[in-house]
């Protein structure tokens, strides 16, 4: 078996799936109760929503954040236990109501379709916000921010570009901000931190390639605008919310991801930069340290707890 191949087929290996709770599950070492459930999205493309909600009553109203898992645009749920575990932590830990959107995966639908559920996403928290009653009654509107992790923070991005150049009105929705978590970033041309990492057991570069391969619109490299956001910047970028940028040292994309914050930075985002502890890909699924270090970044970032980062005025 090729290496990309083999390492595809070690990524491949089944995931458990984590059923949802809507009479609450426990959290370990937490005394919040998280209770879950899936909502349609898009009856059309099978897509859903899996909502996330604190059990304990909120003394105001929480945060709406909008997730998009990782998985290279080919791989998991967000029903898969390690995304669905996340998503139940930083709905105790922030606290906040925190939506995560099962999109269509490739090779068979490949890009753009993950950005138009993330469309189907947006225009549905809009309308959920008067009709759900987990989100009609707990979520403030003025608070919804859009996350993602590895592939889900490129799906996150583009889905922020497309509703600065659709002038989407989401109201009575208001975007305050991003939270990129270790982007998904890709060229030809090769970084340091690649190059240093080719091996890399999460995502070793064989197996990183043939992922873009897969989920890129038929006969397009590793420069199309979708994978080299920063060879290929999209003029929006100077509209886009104030952005919080996650990554490791350990991650054979770190070099990307400093460069994709440059980008940001001359382009006059504001951006929350949290970039070099150490860990590697993913690492907030495996260790609950870094879990917890990844839920008090954005603790801040949502809740402005940390410097001043995002702007009084609405952008769009």
């Amino acid at each position: 078996m090729a290496p990309a191949l083999r390492s595809l087929h070690h990524a491949t290996t089944p995931v458990p799936l984590s059923p949802a709770s809507p009479d609450g599950e426990s959290l370990p070492d937490s005394t919040i109760t998280v209770l879950s459930k899936d909502v349609p999205l898009n009856p059309t493309h099978n897509t859903t929503v899996r909502l996330f909600l604190p059990s304990l009553p909120p003394s105001k109203s929480l945060p709406l954040i909008i997730y998009f898992h990782g998985g290279g645009f080919v791989l998991f749920h967000a029903a898969s236990a390690p995304f669905h575990a996340s998503c139940a932590h930083l709905a105790a830990s922030l606290p906040a109501i925190v939506a995560s959107v099962d999109y269509r995966l490739a090779p068979e639908h490949r890009l753009p379709a993950a950005f138009d559920d993330a469309r189907d996403a947006l225009v549905w928290a809009q309308t959920t916000i008067s009709s759900d009653p987990w989100v009609r009654d707990f979520a403030d509107p003025t608070k919804l921010f859009l996350m993602g992790s590895s592939s889900g923070a490129n799906i996150c991005y583009h889905a922020a570009l497309d509703l600065v150049r659709s002038k989407l009105d989401l109201s009575p929705l208001r975007l305050s901000g991003l939270i990129l978590n270790q982007p998904y970033l890709g060229g030809i041309d090769r970084t340091a931190s690649e190059l240093a990492l080719v091996d890399d057991k999460i995502i070793p570069l064989p197996a990183n390639d043939l992922l873009w391969e897969l989920a890129l619109p038929p006969g397009s490299d590793r420069d199309h605008e979708y994978c080299n956001v920063i060879a290929k910047e999209a003029k929006e970028v100077k509209l886009l919310h104030p952005c919080l940028v996650r990554g490791h040292i350990g991650d054979p994309l770190f070099d990307r991801q400093k460069l994709f914050v440059e980008m940001l930075r001359r382009a006059g985002v504001t951006v929350m930069e949290k970039m070099g502890s150490p860990g590697h890909h993913g690492v907030e699924l495996f260790k609950s340290e870094k879990a917890a270090e990844m839920a008090a970044d954005v603790k801040n970032f949502v809740y402005g707890i940390g410097a001043p980062v995002h702007r009084l005025e609405q952008k769009l």
